[in-house]
């Protein structure tokens, strides 16, 4: 009886050590997991919110309040209803979220400073959650509280070199993996008072020109916000492209001329309404994948020259670019769109903007807001002053990217296929970026940055 009572104390011993502390470990990694999801959900909503496109927080306060301000902002209760979705213990996880530009940390972004602007990081904790233990008890220990913090970031290259969290002589590049091939000038049709247009991004150092919201497309300076109508360099159905030099516009509707890019090769994955057509229509379906877009450039790092490609004639309903996004964002090669998803902009809350599923979107969840659509799409700028301005009509031509807009589609034309689009985003870095670049699905990607 003896050597049963001592065996017992060993073995509840071994059990407190493995299934306990076992139990403890889980816990820890559902709290990281749950505080991870809640870090990316803010830094996404901060990413495509279009915000790091402002000035500064200071100077645009009523937006920034929108997006990161305390219990009421966007991101913060995204973070909040992500990190919700994760149990903690069989418990739901409850975060706090703060938001730092590296030296102060506040839960109202609206009170940070400019640094904020080029490089918001957002710190998600979850709260301490008492997790009961079982054999430990015969010790006396009851359970342990277990906690987690998370911190993500977006990161806008404009003006890097001078407001990021390490300033330095030179702007940081960023390389988005997946954009669609419309290669367009730097030149903003919005703000056309002088010839030429003012430009998207300065080439200096890549910092916004007009930064700021432009609520409904209308109303204050900002690039945020714009609509504008993207039309091809053709204009001729069919056969040879008729190259025609459309210089951009702000009256009667802003509109900004494209150039097809020269895409290295066909893409996966697209819908099967544009499969078989040209690498460029299928990189319009999905997104080009095989070139190397980086920002501050003209040879990437992957070294081969970015190119436009006047062989390709993307005018018309029936072109290239109208069936290849017609199939992505309806599953159809139809156009005007139908069933495609749609930007909030108005109503009794215009800002945010937010995304709204369409009929055919295969969440099947039409009218909900989503985070991710494919009707956000990401654009390179070039500098058509480089070179003299000269593209080569019959072949390709290499052209130096000094930024890239993200824009949200809202329609294409029947007539000539032109796009209809919505300035989500804008990201510039000029022509003397020289850092390593910061690769992401976006223009301004997000990523983790807390060890674990």
């Amino acid at each position: 009886m003896v050597l049963v009572a001592l065996a017992m104390v060993a073995i509840i011993a071994m059990a407190a050590m493995s299934i306990d502390l076992v139990t403890l470990y889980l816990a820890r990694e559902e709290a990281q997991r749950a505080a991870d999801a809640g870090a990316l959900a803010a830094a996404r909503i901060i990413s495509v919110s279009g915000i790091t496109g402002t000035a500064s927080p200071s100077t645009d306060t009523a937006h920034w309040r929108a997006i990161c301000g305390a219990a009421g902002g966007w991101a913060t209760q995204a973070a909040q209803a992500a990190a919700a979705q994760n149990s903690v213990g069989a418990q739901p996880a409850v975060v706090s979220v703060k938001y730092t530009d590296g030296t102060n940390t506040l839960n109202d972004c609206s009170n940070l400073s400019d640094t904020f602007a080029v490089n918001p990081m957002v710190t998600v904790q979850v709260l301490p959650v008492h997790i009961p233990s079982f054999f430990s008890r015969i010790w006396g220990k009851t359970g342990n509280d277990i906690s987690a913090s998370s911190t993500a970031e977006a990161f806008n290259p404009s003006q890097s070199n001078t407001n990021g969290i390490v300033p330095s002589t030179s702007v940081t590049p960023v390389q988005p993996r997946c954009v669609k091939p419309w290669i367009v000038p730097n030149l903003d049709p919005k703000h056309c008072t002088g010839n030429p247009c003012d430009t998207f991004v300065a080439l200096a150092d890549g910092s916004i020109t007009h930064p700021g919201i432009s609520v409904g497309g209308v109303g204050a300076a900002g690039v945020i916000g714009e609509r504008l109508t993207l039309i091809a360099d053709c204009t001729s159905a069919g056969g040879p492209c008729v190259l025609v030099n459309n210089p951009p516009r702000a009256t009667p509707s802003p509109n900004l001329q494209y150039l097809p890019g020269s895409v290295q090769a066909a893409s996966r994955a697209v819908p099967g309404c544009a499969s078989g057509g040209s690498n460029y229509e299928m990189a319009v379906a999905g997104c080009d994948q095989a070139t190397l877009y980086q920002c501050g450039q003209v040879v990437p790092s992957g070294g081969t020259p970015n190119t436009v490609d006047l062989s390709e004639n993307p005018f018309g309903p029936a072109g290239d670019t109208a069936v290849g996004l017609a199939c992505s964002l309806t599953n159809s090669a139809t156009v005007p769109l139908s069933g495609n998803d749609q930007l909030r902009t108005t109503g009794a809350n215009p800002y945010p903007f937010v995304p709204l599923a369409g009929d055919a979107n295969p969440l099947a969840i039409s009218g909900a807001p989503i985070t991710a659509s494919n009707s956000i799409v990401s654009l390179p700028i070039y500098d058509q002053t480089a070179n003299g301005g000269t593209i080569s009509i019959t072949g390709t031509t290499s052209v130096n990217i000094v930024g890239f807009l993200q824009v949200f589609v809202d329609q294409v034309s029947a007539s000539d296929g032109s796009i209809d689009v919505t300035v989500l985003n804008v990201a510039g870095c000029g022509n003397a970026a020289t850092n390593p670049s910061v690769f992401g699905s976006s223009p301004v990607p997000v990523r983790l940055i807390t060890p674990h």
